[in-house]
């Protein structure tokens, strides 16, 4: 993987994954693909998430200081507080103060979302008693893509206008970039109801793109390699800690499917060239993938970008029968799909 990395002199990796609709029991069919062209995340068979190097989980941190301190003037009985960015994929602080003169009562925050449904979003605040963080209640809805939505969570609270106090809130969103509006209050259980303007953010990701794969493939048994590249660029105002990718595949005719014997995946490392990227088959069978390397993922500054090189061939030993293909590459940060690539392909020769 090549790195750029102007004023920040970030290393980034770049991803990779296709989902595919696969044969049989237990597969997941795929959203639609543009070729060539990225999208948001797409599900899995079920199978490629087991492929990514496992992280260990350490302990989840809590609020910063800062994350602490009282926003909102001083005649505010609630003042609600995020950031004007909401990069997807990764957790970001939000908090709310109240001087409402109440010990106890409900706070309830109104999402408004345009470009992506508030059900993909994950709202939680920290208690400090029990040094970890719990997920606020979400209503619900009967509609298949709500736009508008409620979390909530009862506090009991010493706070008065001389005294606030703020309850540290992150949030994140696992869908697809957008806007997000969300207006808190404060009902104190006495019908005083006190009410914050709505604060708005824009919920963004980095950008990736293809090139190289044009849009009627062709790979020749025992034939020529046909090279892409994908970039992606953090055009978000946060770092991403961890950016990994997957290279995804399968193919099937009558009773016969590709197996990764079958195909010839390589990367073109600086100062290496290319090196071989054996393929693995996948809990997606009969699919196959890999994490083109560094396999662990790397950090993603804001504004720095990075290339992942890729050729594909087909090997002269994949069975007659199977005539199309499918493979693609998806960027991921953890456990969240930022962008896919779709890469079809005929099988010639």
């Amino acid at each position: 993987m090549a790195v750029r990395s102007g004023m920040f002199g970030a290393v980034v990796a770049a991803a990779a994954a296709m989902v595919l609709a696969c044969a049989g029991a237990g597969s997941a069919a795929p959203r639609s693909a543009t070729v060539g062209s990225v999208q948001a995340g797409q599900d899995a068979c079920g199978a490629y998430a087991s492929e990514l190097v496992a992280a260990t989980k350490a302990a989840e941190p809590g609020p910063a200081p800062a994350d602490l301190r009282a926003f909102g003037a001083s005649t505010q009985s609630v003042a609600y507080h995020q950031p004007k960015q909401l990069p997807i994929g990764l957790w970001s602080m939000a908090s709310v103060t109240l001087r409402a003169p109440a010990t106890h009562g409900t706070v309830r925050l109104a999402l408004t979302s345009k470009g992506f449904s508030t059900d993909s979003m994950e709202i939680q605040r920290w208690i400090a008693a029990q040094h970890r963080w719990v997920d606020l209640t979400a209503s619900s809805s009967d509609d298949s893509f709500p736009t508008r939505g409620t979390f909530s969570f009862s506090f009991a609270t010493a706070a008065s206008p001389g005294h606030p106090q703020t309850v540290a809130l992150r949030m994140q969103d696992l869908d697809r970039p957008g806007s997000l509006s969300v207006a808190a209050s404060y009902a104190d259980g006495h019908g005083h109801t006190y009410r914050d303007p709505a604060v708005g953010a824009a919920v963004t990701r980095p950008r990736s793109s293809l090139t190289g794969w044009p849009a009627h493939t062709t790979l020749v048994r025992g034939g020529a390699a046909q090279s892409f590249t994908l970039t992606v660029k953090n055009t978000t105002d946060r770092t991403y800690p961890a950016i990994s990718t997957l290279f995804y595949a399968y193919g099937m005719g009558g009773s016969q499917v590709l197996t990764p014997r079958d195909l010839v995946l390589e990367q073109y490392q600086a100062g290496h060239g290319w090196t071989a990227l054996p393929l693995v088959a996948s809990g997606c069978d009969p699919g196959m993938s890999v994490v083109p390397r560094p396999t662990a993922g790397v950090r993603l500054a804001p504004g720095a970008s990075a290339t992942v090189r890729l050729r594909l061939a087909v090997a002269g030993t994949a069975p007659r029968a199977v005539t199309r293909a499918e493979a693609g590459l998806a960027v991921q940060s953890g456990d969240t799909s930022l962008a896919s690539s779709s890469l079809p392909f005929r099988v010639g020769g």
